[in-house]
């Protein structure tokens, strides 16, 4: 296979020069250990085998514990965590890679028995979506949530500050905020779940407000430079959506191009899902936003070739791919064929479909 395809050249990001323009998007694995939600050591084996990677985003790490939605997920707001991540950025950084954490908070996904003293978890407005979460080993279904009190939304907003200085501490090269799928902040910018009649509801730039400000204070903390974001504007994962989307989010993306975030990370079309899914026209984000366009949903080496080729991205993510093949840049290149991955074991579990998925030279090895 050809190499000339622009997915293999160094790309420029911040301060930090990408090898390569793949990017491991963040992946839910439900591995980090109770009762501190501290990641596990398997996961310092498991990002350090996908360390080639152009740049790596954590699985998503909640700023507190209200922000978690789903069990055995890390967080980024207690020293243990800080601590454990540290000893998992020491393992990428030994390799040679690139690593941010993709910070967020859940909002209404969540379950009150992940919820401090058994709470009702929060939201915009007290809607419960449609769906289901992962708690006790098993899929099960989205508590009802409770409307934020205006007066909580500063502490929100700190939370999420604290979490990008807590990332900085353990040594991440930058942070990625979470405004995508259906979380907290995605809830608080689409129509169909925030109801609110006051400054974080009604118009489009009302309820763009909190996804805004939360940049803002993570930008100041980290560095505009070492911050990004994940937006999907018209996914309907976790029951999110919203009646004019195109609008929102070119408001929302020429704000934070106002703040010099270095990249937007794109979910195009419904999350792992199809991409045409509703009309949505991305090439007007890319126009509105100076830093780098990170392309995300269902991309195979062809596409991502052609949509660099034709400057309608810079960098592209993969997801399920990095899963199951810790070399995906080696076996791109080379044309190798891929490992399927084991759906079974993407969320919860030990080493089996976590860091057992063999590179090309260990399959190799096992064949002579």
């Amino acid at each position: 296979m050809s190499t000339s395809t622009k997915l293999f050249e160094p790309f420029k990001l911040g301060p930090l020069t990408l090898p390569n323009r793949l990017v491991m998007a963040p992946l839910t694995r439900n591995r980090a250990v109770p009762p501190g939600m501290v990641p596990s050591p398997l996961a310092i084996e498991y990002y350090g085998q996908r360390a080639s990677a152009g740049l790596l985003v954590t699985e998503a790490s909640q700023v507190s514990q209200q922000g978690q939605g789903y069990q055995d997920t890390p967080g980024i707001y207690s020293r243990d965590q800080v601590a454990g991540w540290r000893k998992v950025i020491q393992r990428v950084h030994e390799r040679g890679g690139r690593i941010f954490i993709q910070i967020w908070h859940v909002g209404r996904v969540s379950h009150t028995s992940l919820q401090p003293g058994g709470g009702k978890p929060v939201a915009p407005s007290a809607i419960r979506a449609k769906g289901k979460t992962f708690v006790g080993g098993q899929f099960t279904e989205i508590s009802e949530p409770r409307a934020l009190e205006l007066s909580e939304i500063p502490g929100i907003i700190e939370d999420f500050r604290r979490g990008a200085a807590n990332a900085l501490e353990a040594g991440f090269d930058g942070v990625e905020i979470h405004g995508a799928n259906g979380y907290l902040l995605d809830q608080f910018a689409k129509d169909g779940s925030n109801k609110r009649t006051d400054a974080y509801g009604g118009g489009s730039e009302n309820r763009a407000r909190l996804m805004l400000e939360v940049a803002k204070v993570v930008a100041a903390e980290t560095g505009a430079d070492r911050t990004g974001i994940r937006i999907s504007p018209v996914t309907p994962a976790n029951d999110v959506s919203d009646s004019n989307p195109q609008p929102l989010f070119d408001y929302i993306v020429s704000q934070l191009d106002a703040l010099k975030l270095t990249y937007i990370h794109v979910i195009e079309g419904a999350t792992g899902g199809p991409r045409d899914i509703a009309p949505f026209d991305y090439a007007s984000l890319r126009k509105r936003f100076r830093g780098a366009y990170v392309a995300n949903n269902g991309y195979d080496f062809a596409l991502a070739s052609k949509v660099l080729e034709a400057g309608a991205a810079d960098l592209i993510a993969f997801g399920k791919p990095f899963i199951s093949n810790p070399d995906l840049v080696e076996r791109l290149k080379r044309g190798a064929p891929l490992n399927e991955w084991d759906k079974a074991t993407f969320y919860g579990g030990g080493a089996k479909g976590y860091t057992d998925y063999p590179t090309l030279s260990e399959t190799a090895e096992a064949a002579q």
